[in-house]
């Protein structure tokens, strides 16, 4: 039993932390129809902005996130305006190249200014130590991280399905022009539809770096996971890529503890499997 507990707490915070750094692409790909493979790369970028903030700053660990929440969107916006705007609705192969390209300058910026050193995050005394349970003690961290990721799942599910924001972005990915001739900003709502994306990411950089450690590789190391997270679960799908982030980290982390001499071959094989049973994903969209 005490096998199990452990697992299903590591699996629950792994779940969470993809789902936060995932749940971006998942909304670029699925709403905006975007191929952004240089997602993981923002998600780096908030795990280095973070290590700076905290080691050459000196600020708390709240502090820290918001510093590469903030930093993150704020490096992102040119780049939406000059590059991502050019090949929204351009072929998919166009899409994938351009993002390959992004994701290998970020990966040479990143190192050519921080180092090509791991880097850490130091956590707050708070969430550094066990919590007791009474039956057992469990990493805070991993109760924090749970937390955040049903707060995210929240608070996004709320913004697109329960706003005026969340119609018009379902408007524009339906028909752009007919939002656009009825006086929605179409440029500006994938702006702030990128925006939230990236910073998502990089929250989920710094959160996550307990678990996905953040080193010079990070974008290419991921870029795979977030990306099968984003299919098996529905592209532009919340719930689906929160149940996908559950699902596969379970398997992942539950494999890793029971045999850990096979590495990631049974993610990949509940992979094949999902995606042969549901080629559009668990929940995704039919259009």
């Amino acid at each position: 039993m005490q096998t199990v507990f452990s697992i299903l707490i590591d699996a629950l915070a792994y779940g969470m932390v993809l789902f936060i750094i995932s749940i971006g692409l998942s909304v670029t790909m699925g709403l905006m129809r975007v191929v952004n493979l240089a997602h993981g790369a923002f998600a780096m970028i908030g795990g280095y902005l973070a290590s700076y903030a905290a080691h050459g700053l000196g600020l708390g660990y709240a502090a820290a996130i918001l510093v590469a929440i903030v930093g993150t969107i704020i490096i992102a916006i040119p780049l939406e305006r000059f590059l991502y705007r050019r090949i929204y609705g351009a072929p998919e192969l166009t899409q994938v190249l351009m993002t390959i390209g992004i994701t290998f300058c970020i990966i040479g910026i990143a190192n050519f200014v921080f180092g090509p050193t791991l880097k850490t995050i130091p956590l707050p005394q708070q969430l550094a130590g066990p919590t007791d349970l009474g039956f057992r003690t469990i990493a805070t961290h991993r109760i924090f991280a749970i937390a955040c990721g049903l707060a995210v799942a929240g608070a996004l599910w709320f913004t697109f399905e329960k706003t005026a924001f969340g119609i018009k972005l379902r408007a524009a990915v339906d028909n752009a022009a007919m939002a656009a001739a009825l006086g929605v900003r179409t440029e500006v709502i994938y702006a702030v539809s990128f925006a939230i994306a990236v910073g998502l990411a990089a929250m989920g950089g710094v959160i996550g770096a307990e678990l996905l450690p953040v080193e010079p590789y990070y974008a290419l190391r991921y870029m795979v996971t977030f990306l099968v997270v984003v299919s098996v679960g529905g592209a532009g799908s919340i719930p689906g890529a929160l149940i996908a982030c559950l699902l596969l980290g379970a398997i992942d982390t539950t494999g890793r503890y029971l045999a850990p001499e096979y590495g990631e071959f049974f993610f990949y094989l509940a992979v094949i499997v999902i995606i042969t049973l549901f080629p559009r994903g668990l929940l995704g969209r039919t259009k």
